[in-house]
C-alpha cells in the first residue's frame, strides 16, 4: 500500500477526529438506534432509519481514518528548508489581481482550501513545488490561466 503524506498537525487532527468518533459519536448513535427500536414498527420509523444512516456514515469515516492513519508518512516541515516542498507555508501574490494568498502544501487527506491547506496534487501546488522566493509560476485553473509570484517560504 502507498504511504499517505501528512503533516504533524494533519495527523493529530485526523487522530483526534478518529478518537472522537469512536468514543463519542459511535456510542451516541448506538443509544439513538436502541431508543428508536423501542418505538415499535421499524419499517415506518423515521428516527430508526435516520440513526442507521448516520451510523453507516460514522462507521465508514472510522474505517477511512484508520486506513489513512495506518498508512501515514508523517513529515515534520520544521526539519525542512529551501525550495518549496511538502509542508511549506507559502505566500504568493496573484500577478493579475495583486492579491496575496497564504497556503500550506499538505496531503490530500488534510487539504482544506478554505483554511489555506493546499492539496499537494492540486495544479497550483504542483506548479509551486521546487520554486524559490521570487519565482513566478503559470497555473491553468478552472477559472483560466493564472500567474503567481512566490513571496515567502516558511517551514515551521
Amino acid at each position: 500500500m502507498d504511504k499517505i503524506p501528512l503533516t504533524r498537525d494533519g495527523h493529530q487532527k485526523l487522530d483526534a477526529e478518529l478518537k472522537r468518533l469512536k468514543s463519542e459519536e459511535r456510542p451516541a448513535i448506538i443509544r439513538a438506534i436502541a431508543e428508536a427500536r423501542e418505538h415499535g414498527d421499524l419499517s415506518e420509523n423515521a428516527e430508526y432509519h435516520s440513526a442507521r444512516e448516520k451510523q453507516s456514515f460514522i462507521e465508514g469515516r472510522i474505517k477511512e481514518l484508520e486506513s489513512i492513519l495506518s498508512r501515514a508518512d508523517v513529515i515534520d516541515p520544521a526539519r525542512l528548508s529551501g525550495a518549496i516542498k511538502f509542508g511549506a507555508r507559502v505566500t504568493v501574490i496573484d500577478e493579475d489581481t495583486e492579491e496575496e494568498h497564504h497556503y500550506q502544501i499538505v496531503g490530500e487527506a488534510e487539504a482544506n482550501i478554505e483554511n489555506g491547506l493546499l492539496n499537494i496534487k492540486s495544479p497550483l501546488a504542483r506548479a509551486l513545488i521546487g520554486k524559490d522566493e521570487g519565482d513566478s509560476v503559470e497555473v491553468r485553473t478552472p477559472g483560466g490561466q493564472r500567474s503567481y509570484e512566490v513571496l515567502r517560504i516558511l517551514y515551521e
